[in-house]
C-alpha cells in the first residue's frame, strides 16, 4: 500500500510527536545561549535542523519529519530566537556566528558528519554551512529554497510579489510614508529598532503579517495577528539579515561556491508557486548540484506545512533512511 495515497491528507502522514529526550541550553560566546534539543534514536543516523526566518525558531512539529526509530533529530533556536537568549538581539549575530554555533553544536555532541535539514532561510545556511565544512555535511535536503540574492529580496521587497498580492502589498506600505517606499527594508529597520517597545511591536506584526500571509498557496491574502514579542523578535532578526545581505561577501556568493559541495548528496523540495522564495532559485541550485534532486510539488506554495510539501518532505527522508541503514 502507498504510504502516501494523498497530498492534500499529507499531514496525517507525518511522524507521531515525540519529545525530546535531551534539552539544554549552551553558551556559544558573545553572551549568547543557545537552546538545543534532540529527539528520536541517541543512536540513529544524526540530522540537524535548521529553521527559517532569519528568527523563526525551531517548533514540536518540526520533529515530525523524521523515523523516530531511524533519525537523532537535532533543533536548536539560532541566536536572538525562541528559546535563545539574549531575546530579539542583533549584537554580534551574523551568519558566520550560526555557522560557527552549528559546529559547536555538532562537536559538544559527538557527532562526526550529520545530515543537514533546512527550509527557507534554514535552506540558505544549510548551503552556507556546508560550502565551509563540507566534509562535516553527509546530505542536504532544502526546501523553499532561498539564496540570499539581492534579486530575492527585491523581488519580495520590492513589489514583485506585491504584483499578485496587490491588496496585501498595500497594507504592508500603509505604515510607511511615500517617499521612504524605495526601500522598504530600510523604511521598516528604522521603526524595529527605534528604541520605543510599542512602535517596534506594531512594525514588527506588520513585517511577520505581509510574509505569513503569502506562505500558503491557500491564503486569503490575511494572516492571524502574531504575538507582540514573536512578531517583534522575528522582524527585527530578519531584517537585521536582510539590511546585511546575509553577511555575505558578494551577491550570489551560495551559487558561486556550489563546486564545494556539488558532490555532496540529496534533494529539494520546491512549492511550484512559491510567493517567498520563488522556484528560480532552486532551479538555479539544481543545476550546479550534481548529486541533488530538484522534487517540484504542483499546488504548493512555500510553507513546510503544505500537504504536498509536508508529505514529499516525509518520503524523502524515508528513502534516504533505506539507503543509510
Amino acid at each position: 500500500m502507498d504510504k502516501y495515497p494523498d497530498q492534500k491528507r499529507a499531514v496525517q502522514f507525518l511522524y507521531p510527536p515525540v519529545e525530546p529526550f535531551d534539552q539544554r541550553v549552551i553558551e556559544v560566546g558573545q553572551g549568547h545561549k543557545i537552546y538545543v534539543e534532540q529527539c528520536g534514536n541517541p543512536k540513529g543516523v544524526p540530522v540537524v535542523v535548521l529553521h527559517g526566518g532569519p528568527g523563526g525558531g525551531c517548533s514540536p512539529a518540526m520533529r515530525r519529519y523524521f523515523d523516530p526509530s531511524v533519525y537523532r533529530v537535532i533543533l536548536f533556536d539560532q541566536r536572538g530566537c525562541g528559546r535563545s537568549r539574549p531575546h530579539a538581539s542583533v549584537v554580534d549575530n551574523t551568519t558566520w556566528h550560526l555557522v560557527e554555533d552549528i559546529e559547536k553544536i555538532r562537536a559538544l555532541l559527538g557527532i562526526k558528519s550529520w545530515m543537514a535539514f533546512g527550509g527557507s532561510w534554514g535552506a540558505a545556511l544549510a548551503l552556507i554551512y556546508a560550502q565551509a565544512h563540507p566534509d562535516r555535511v553527509r546530505h542536504l535536503i532544502l526546501r523553499g529554497v532561498f539564496l540570499m540574492t539581492q534579486g530575492e529580496l527585491d523581488w519580495f521587497y520590492g513589489g514583485g510579489a506585491g504584483k499578485f498580492w496587490p491588496e496585501t502589498w498595500a497594507r504592508f506600505v500603509s505604515l510607511i510614508p511615500e517617499g521612504e517606499r524605495g526601500d522598504m527594508i530600510a523604511a521598516y529597520h528604522q521603526r524595529l529598532f527605534s528604541g520605543d517597545m510599542a512602535q517596534e511591536i506594531k512594525y514588527g506584526r506588520a513585517w511577520s503579517a505581509w510574509e505569513n500571509a503569502l506562505a500558503s498557496i491557500q491564503s486569503s491574502g490575511r494572516s492571524g495577528e502574531s504575538p507582540g514579542e514573536y512578531a517583534r523578535a522575528f522582524a527585527r532578526l530578519e531584517n537585521h539579515y536582510f539590511m546585511n545581505k546575509g553577511f555575505l561577501k558578494v551577491d550570489g556568493q551560495i551559487l558561486a561556491n556550489m563546486g564545494r559541495i556539488s558532490h555532496i548528496p540529496g534533494a529539494i523540495v520546491q512549492g511550484r508557486y512559491d510567493m517567498i522564495c520563488p522556484p528560480a532559485s532552486a532551479w538555479k541550485i539544481n543545476e550546479l548540484w550534481a548529486a541533488g534532486e530538484l522534487r517540484m510539488i504542483r499546488n504548493a506554495g512555500h510553507a513546510q506545512s503544505e500537504p504536498g510539501i509536508s508529505a514529499e518532505l516525509v518520503r524523502v527522508m524515508d528513502e534516504i533512511a533505506e539507503v543509510v541503514t
